[in-house]
């Protein structure tokens, strides 16, 4: 009796509308989502309210959130990771690519589809975790994702997290991240996104928790906070504010940031969730305050509605109380935070009967399905990125080798493709890069080449020799001896010093892998094959790759001057957007339609033709050039993209529109509009880079902006 008494308060018996023989407005579905909202808070206590948003966090005291069974409701935890899949979460999940990697796919509509095949697994898992009364870490509805940091800086250590260097790029991915997760119902969300780290993050590791991030209006308002912006207009339920401070004040108790920005200028109303433990560093670290009190004050008066707390006793919300004793803080703030954390309750479904609900039905049945399955391998082929091809060696042509060799640490071990956050995953159908090779080549040899695995501390230069000697073509991490062909294979997070083997005629071919997760294997032998005929790669790298150390600014300044492809002047090793094909394209025809307004579209339609012999994708790269160097603006902008199918000897006609905010600036802490002209270039690489790729051209056109204008927001 016990026990059903139990399951019925953490699953929602109330569904029947009836609790203790009383009926609630907030239970009334035929009520607007605002009145049910509003009677709900309007029932709580004020210490009710304090656990609620003090329990956002991790451990058995961090979370999750308590029920309430006075008012029927459930417990629910708030801590999920879905980053690549159902992450960290209990009992398996598809292990789609890293974040890095999805980005370099260029592809909105594949980050759209795994977005939602992640949410559809990780509300199935969730629905069966409350029927079985598990509110354990990572068993939420309610995601940490998408990350959508800026990479200002390759030595970075988190790169592999994001979507890349540029807020254009990473902003639309974020937006189809968003949509795909919480799902295309009018009235219930799969899962809620949660866009992160909330502001100015990217610094030393080791220095997170402290760090000061000094940033110009211009840089905060032109780099770092655009992705936020466009992750708010797709509908992200949540952001999460970042561990450091920004311009003196931390960032999760931060009004400019949280308040004035956010809810303000940007119409933001959901709920914003601390990193983990940062409420704390409010005094601990930043020494901002020296109290729980204060620290509460602080962070819950600037705009943070939820503590992500660690397992510890007292968080600083349960302070929450005592704040308001202390006229510190008001009722009526706290009542208004805890609204949009029930809200998004509300919207996944917890106060609905479940009949009406479609995401309800979900259950761990969809976890791992063949269609995820699938997906995952298409994802990972697509997030390759060829560097280098030397002599055309790539595709590999049907027995032209025979004697094959594998080197390298990453070649046969299954936890160092998949990153970090990620999912469980059934390694029954995970083939390593040599698992996937001996079915291409079964006699390959390998050797690790490391003593230690990774980090590779100490070489066997004697164990590489001997597997080498007498083989056609070593497929390698790093270098060898041997007189063979050479194909590299980088697992890799992000940017990495390969200007020796790219310099170097005895290696053939360079092929960037990220961290593909459980496609690995199967996904590497399509792309050095194309054995399906589909497999061309068309990734494009995200990130610059610098070729030498004098291009890297000081790691702690946070001036975007010399950064990345909008600002760097020096040529680097790989370009933002570079990426080799096993064909080729031509454009041409590009039109641009007539602007009479500053603040109007611009309408564009180009011809690409397939002029090789595959069928392939081919990544359409825009960008814009102000005619008017002089202005506040980068040195060029990506500003439309997408990746497209094209067969072998065809041509496509594409049409779309570049928004006008894309040339917006800001200057003297307004956006403006300069009057004057424009270029817009297009094709398969940035316009003017040194390092061309061959098997495309840049097309481009001027266009006059009418008039100048200025904006108070965007």
């Amino acid at each position: 009796m016990v026990l059903q008494y139990m399951f019925c308060v953490l699953f929602l018996c109330s569904l029947d509308r009836v609790v203790n023989g009383q009926t609630y407005p907030f239970q009334d579905t035929s009520l607007s989502w605002e009145k049910r909202v509003d009677d709900l808070v309007s029932r709580l206590t004020l210490e009710e309210m304090q656990v609620q948003m003090a329990r956002g966090g991790v451990g058995e005291r961090g979370g999750p959130a308590p029920a309430i069974p006075r008012l029927g409701i459930g417990a629910y935890q708030w801590d999920s990771e879905c980053i690549s899949g159902a992450a960290r979460a209990p009992e398996n999940a598809t292990a789609f690519p890293e974040p890095i990697g999805m980005s370099a796919s260029f592809s909105p509509s594949l980050m759209f589809r795994v977005a939602a095949a992640i949410g559809t697994e990780v509300r199935g898992k969730h629905n069966d975790f409350v029927k079985r009364g598990v509110f354990g870490s990572h068993t939420g509805a309610s995601c940490f994702s998408p990350v959508i940091n800026i990479v200002r800086d390759p030595r970075w250590g988190r790169i592999w997290e994001t979507y890349g260097e540029d807020p254009f790029l990473s902003g639309v991915l974020s937006q189809k991240y968003v949509k795909g997760l919480q799902g295309n119902d009018t009235r219930f969300v799969q899962a809620t996104a949660g866009c992160k780290h909330f502001d100015v993050h990217g610094g030393p590791e080791r220095l997170r928790s402290h760090f000061d991030a000094i940033v110009t209006d211009h840089d905060w308002r032109m780099t770092f906070l655009p992705a936020f912006r466009k992750c708010v207009q797709a509908g992200t339920f949540s952001l999460m504010c970042s561990y450091n401070k920004v311009n003196g004040i931390p960032a999760c108790a931060h009004k400019q940031l949280l308040t004035d920005i956010l809810r303000t200028e940007w119409n933001f109303t959901g709920y914003v969730i601390s990193d983990q433990q940062a409420i704390e560093n409010i005094i601990h670290s930043h020494h901002y305050v020296d109290n729980d009190v204060d620290a509460a004050a602080a962070a819950i008066n600037a705009g943070c509605n939820l503590d992500l707390g660690n397992d510890i006793v007292q968080n600083v919300y349960m302070s929450i109380v005592e704040a308001v004793r202390q006229g510190k803080l008001t009722e009526e703030v706290v009542r208004e935070r805890v609204r949009p954390l029930f809200y998004t309750r509300m919207r996944l479904g917890e106060f609905d009967p479940p009949d009406n609900n479609p995401y309800a039905q979900l259950n761990n049945s969809v976890v791992e399905s063949p269609a995820h399955i699938s997906l995952a391998v298409e994802a990972a082929t697509k997030t390759f990125v060829l560097l280098k091809n030397q002599n055309n060696i790539l595709p590999l042509k049907q027995g032209a080798y025979k004697n094959i060799a594998v080197i390298g640490p990453y070649a046969d071990n299954n936890d160092l493709l998949f990153g970090d956050y990620r999912a469980q995953q059934d390694r029954s159908f995970t083939k390593t890069p040599l698992q996937a090779l001996q079915e291409l080549y079964p006699s390959v040899k390998h050797a690790q080449g490391c003593n230690d695995s990774t980090p590779c501390l100490s070489y066997s230069s004697s164990v590489t020799q001997g597997v080498v000697v007498g083989v056609d073509l070593v497929f390698v991490l790093l270098g060898t001896d041997s007189q063979a062909k050479i194909v590299l294979l980088l697992f890799n997070a992000g940017p990495l010093n390969v200007s020796f083997v790219d310099e170097s005629d005895r290696v053939d071919a360079i092929l960037a892998c990220f961290l593909p997760g459980q496609a690995t294997g199967e996904a590497l032998v399509k792309v050095l094959t194309n054995s399906d005929g589909k497999s061309s790669p068309a990734g494009r790298l995200s990130v610059t790759w610098p070729k030498y150390e004098s291009q890297l600014q000081p790691f702690i300044n946070y001036s975007m001057e010399g950064r990345t492809y909008r600002y760097l002047k020096t040529e680097p090793l790989y370009p933002f957007g570079y990426g080799l094909s096993y064909s080729s394209f031509q454009y041409d025809g590009m039109e641009l339609g007539d602007l009479s307004s500053p603040t109007q579209n611009l309408n564009v339609s180009l011809s690409v033709t397939n002029t090789g012999k595959l069928d392939a994708d081919e990544v359409i790269q825009c960008y814009l050039e102000w005619g008017n160097q002089s202005l506040p603006v980068p040195q060029r902008q990506l500003v439309y993209f997408n990746r497209v199918h094209i067969p072998a000897g065809q041509k496509i006609q594409h049409s779309f529109h570049i928004l006008w905010d894309n040339w917006a600036f800001r200057d003297n802490g307004q956006w403006s509009i300069q009057e004057g002209s424009m270029t817009l270039f297009c094709g398969g690489q940035q316009p003017g880079q040194k390092r061309k790729i061959p098997s495309s051209n840049v097309v481009s056109l001027p266009f006059i902006i009418p008039s100048s204008t200025r904006l108070a927001v965007l």
